[in-house]
């Protein structure tokens, strides 16, 4: 079989990318209280920009509900709490908990 190889992206568009994504998290907080369907559309947007350039959403990742992709407001749409070293973070849509350690 042969090996397929990935020629990696320009640094410029790395970086336009990397900016998209950011303004695409910042559209989707502005945007919350009046549309969350919009919102988490935003996050799809940004998530597929992501993975098109393999692009790390590492800043934005407790932004977003990893198992169904909605946009997360604390106390409105997740709970967020502390327990043994973690903060954990339960999505209202889906019910189910991501869990983030903390120093």
């Amino acid at each position: 079989m042969v090996k397929r190889t990935h020629r990696k992206k320009p640094s410029d568009q790395i970086n336009i990318a990397k900016e998209r994504i950011d303004n695409l998290f910042l559209q989707a907080e502005e945007i919350y209280g009046d549309d969350p369907a919009l919102s988490d559309r935003y996050v799809e947007l940004a998530r597929t920009i992501a993975m098109k350039f393999k692009v790390r959403l590492t800043p934005h990742k407790k932004k977003f509900c990893k198992h169904c992709y909605k946009y997360l407001r604390q106390g409105v749409n997740c709970r967020v709490r502390t327990l043994n070293g973690k903060v954990v973070y339960s999505c209202f849509s889906c019910k189910k908990f991501m869990r983030f350690p903390y120093k």
